[in-house]
């Protein structure tokens, strides 16, 4: 019999592999199921900020600025993001998100909510009130 540490195991692995199904359904709509974890939480940065430049972002990602436009290159490729000149500065771009960019910055969210909507259908009000409150334990 298992004792109740591998019981919690099994069970967070099925909601993971859930969470994982979503978000790749989300990738397979943008038709990038070969997106690396690295690329998207550049998209992420590039979402959490809004307009970012190639130094800011090289900046925050601890890269060269070689690094960035490379990888920004394979953005624009990809169709994730597009370069913006800056109005003040014409040397100056900006790094903005597409449509698909947004979708895939935001896929983990999705694919989580998602998990939660098939619990929240899964579970009555006491079930889930009984869920939050163990929830809120954890730290």
């Amino acid at each position: 019999m298992m004792d109740r540490e591998e019981e919690l195991l099994v069970e967070f692995e099925k909601l993971f592999r859930i969470k994982n199904e979503c978000s790749c359904k989300i990738f397979s709509e943008c038709s990038l199921s070969d997106m690396t974890v690295r690329q998207i939480a550049y998209l992420k940065i590039i979402d959490e900020q809004g307009e970012i430049t190639f130094s800011r972002l090289a900046e925050i990602t601890k890269n060269s600025k070689p690094t960035i436009t490379e990888m920004i290159n394979r953005f624009v490729r990809m169709e994730c993001v597009y370069r913006e000149p800056c109005p003040d500065d014409g040397r100056c771009q900006y790094i903005c998100l597409t449509g698909k960019g947004k979708k895939i910055a935001k896929a983990e969210h999705d694919a989580l909510r998602q998990v939660i909507e098939q619990m929240a259908d899964s579970l009555d009000e006491h079930e889930l009130d009984l869920l939050i409150g163990i929830l809120q334990k954890v730290r």
